[in-house]
Protein backbone atom coordinates (compact mmCIF):
# COMPACT_ATOMS: atom_id res chain seq x y z
CA UNK A 1 0.00 0.00 0.00
CA UNK A 2 1.20 3.53 -1.43
CA UNK A 3 0.77 6.11 1.52
CA UNK A 4 1.20 9.54 0.18
CA UNK A 5 0.24 12.62 2.69
CA UNK A 6 -1.10 16.01 1.75
CA UNK A 7 -0.47 19.02 3.86
CA UNK A 8 -0.57 22.90 3.35
CA UNK A 9 -3.55 23.65 3.52
CA UNK A 10 -5.85 26.16 5.00
CA UNK A 11 -7.93 29.43 4.56
CA UNK A 12 -6.61 32.44 2.40
CA UNK A 13 -7.91 35.77 1.24
CA UNK A 14 -8.00 36.08 -2.26
CA UNK A 15 -4.93 37.15 -3.96
CA UNK A 16 -2.54 35.65 -1.55
CA UNK A 17 -0.20 32.21 -1.80
CA UNK A 18 -0.37 28.92 -0.08
CA UNK A 19 2.29 26.25 -0.42
CA UNK A 20 0.93 22.41 -0.30
CA UNK A 21 3.14 19.38 0.12
CA UNK A 22 2.63 15.66 -0.95
CA UNK A 23 4.91 13.31 0.68
CA UNK A 24 5.62 9.74 -0.60
CA UNK A 25 7.73 6.43 -0.80
CA UNK A 26 11.00 6.94 -2.62
CA UNK A 27 10.41 4.65 -5.24
CA UNK A 28 6.97 6.94 -6.49
CA UNK A 29 9.70 9.27 -6.67
CA UNK A 30 12.32 7.37 -8.69
CA UNK A 31 9.48 5.88 -11.07
CA UNK A 32 6.19 7.77 -11.15
CA UNK A 33 4.71 10.56 -12.85
CA UNK A 34 3.01 12.46 -10.18
CA UNK A 35 0.16 15.13 -10.29
CA UNK A 36 -2.27 17.53 -8.82
CA UNK A 37 -5.97 17.55 -8.54
CA UNK A 38 -8.63 19.30 -7.16
CA UNK A 39 -12.52 18.43 -6.16
CA UNK A 40 -14.65 21.41 -5.12
CA UNK A 41 -18.14 20.36 -3.64
CA UNK A 42 -20.70 18.95 -6.22
CA UNK A 43 -18.16 18.80 -8.91
CA UNK A 44 -15.91 16.19 -10.59
CA UNK A 45 -12.10 16.11 -9.75
CA UNK A 46 -10.17 18.39 -12.16
CA UNK A 47 -6.83 18.03 -13.05
CA UNK A 48 -4.10 21.01 -11.66
CA UNK A 49 -0.92 20.13 -12.57
CA UNK A 50 1.44 17.03 -13.64
CA UNK A 51 5.31 16.72 -13.21
CA UNK A 52 7.31 14.23 -14.68
CA UNK A 53 9.73 11.18 -13.20
CA UNK A 54 12.35 13.03 -14.35
CA UNK A 55 10.85 16.75 -14.15
CA UNK A 56 11.58 17.30 -17.65
CA UNK A 57 7.63 17.63 -18.82
CA UNK A 58 5.43 19.46 -16.45
CA UNK A 59 1.95 20.21 -17.46
CA UNK A 60 -0.58 22.83 -16.20
CA UNK A 61 -4.30 23.21 -16.78
CA UNK A 62 -5.30 26.63 -18.44
CA UNK A 63 -7.25 27.88 -15.49
CA UNK A 64 -3.64 27.46 -12.81
CA UNK A 65 -0.79 28.21 -15.42
CA UNK A 66 0.43 31.18 -14.69
CA UNK A 67 -0.35 31.62 -11.10
CA UNK A 68 0.55 27.81 -9.62
CA UNK A 69 4.01 26.41 -9.88
CA UNK A 70 4.33 22.65 -9.53
CA UNK A 71 8.19 21.08 -8.16
CA UNK A 72 9.81 18.28 -6.46
CA UNK A 73 12.58 17.66 -4.00
CA UNK A 74 13.54 13.74 -4.37
CA UNK A 75 15.93 13.98 -1.35
CA UNK A 76 12.80 15.26 0.81
CA UNK A 77 10.25 12.67 -1.31
CA UNK A 78 8.32 15.47 -1.49
CA UNK A 79 6.24 17.30 -4.19
CA UNK A 80 5.00 20.79 -3.99
CA UNK A 81 1.81 23.18 -5.22
CA UNK A 82 3.11 26.85 -4.94
CA UNK A 83 -0.33 28.37 -5.57
CA UNK A 84 -0.43 32.08 -5.69
CA UNK A 85 -2.61 35.09 -6.61
CA UNK A 86 -5.51 32.55 -5.42
CA UNK A 87 -9.20 33.15 -6.32
CA UNK A 88 -11.94 31.86 -4.24
CA UNK A 89 -12.84 29.71 -7.38
CA UNK A 90 -9.90 27.61 -6.40
CA UNK A 91 -11.55 26.49 -3.06
CA UNK A 92 -11.79 22.43 -3.23
CA UNK A 93 -10.01 19.82 -1.62
CA UNK A 94 -6.55 19.45 -3.46
CA UNK A 95 -5.18 15.83 -4.10
CA UNK A 96 -1.68 14.50 -4.89
CA UNK A 97 -1.56 11.40 -7.20
CA UNK A 98 0.65 9.17 -8.92
CA UNK A 99 1.11 6.94 -12.07
CA UNK A 100 2.69 4.13 -13.46
CA UNK A 101 2.16 5.58 -16.69
CA UNK A 102 5.31 7.16 -18.27
CA UNK A 103 5.99 8.80 -21.62
CA UNK A 104 2.52 11.03 -21.67
CA UNK A 105 1.12 14.02 -20.37
CA UNK A 106 -1.67 12.37 -17.96
CA UNK A 107 -4.80 14.77 -16.90
CA UNK A 108 -7.37 12.40 -16.07
CA UNK A 109 -8.16 10.86 -12.76
CA UNK A 110 -7.78 7.35 -13.83
CA UNK A 111 -4.65 7.33 -15.03
CA UNK A 112 -3.47 7.54 -11.59
CA UNK A 113 -2.90 4.61 -9.24
CA UNK A 114 -2.43 6.34 -5.61
CA UNK A 115 -4.18 9.35 -3.97
CA UNK A 116 -3.41 10.72 -0.99
CA UNK A 117 -6.21 11.80 1.46
CA UNK A 118 -6.51 15.57 0.46
CA UNK A 119 -6.28 18.83 1.89
CA UNK A 120 -8.46 21.64 2.10
CA UNK A 121 -8.28 24.70 0.32
CA UNK A 122 -10.06 27.84 0.88
CA UNK A 123 -10.16 31.11 -0.20
CA UNK A 124 -12.35 33.73 0.79
CA UNK A 125 -13.37 36.94 -1.26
Amino acid sequence: QVQMVESGGGLVQAGGSLRLSCAAPERIFNMYAMAWFRQAPGKEREFVATIAWSDSNIYYADSVKGRFAISKDIRKKTMYLQMNSLKPDDTAVYYCAASKILGKVLTTPDEYDYWGQGTQVTVSS
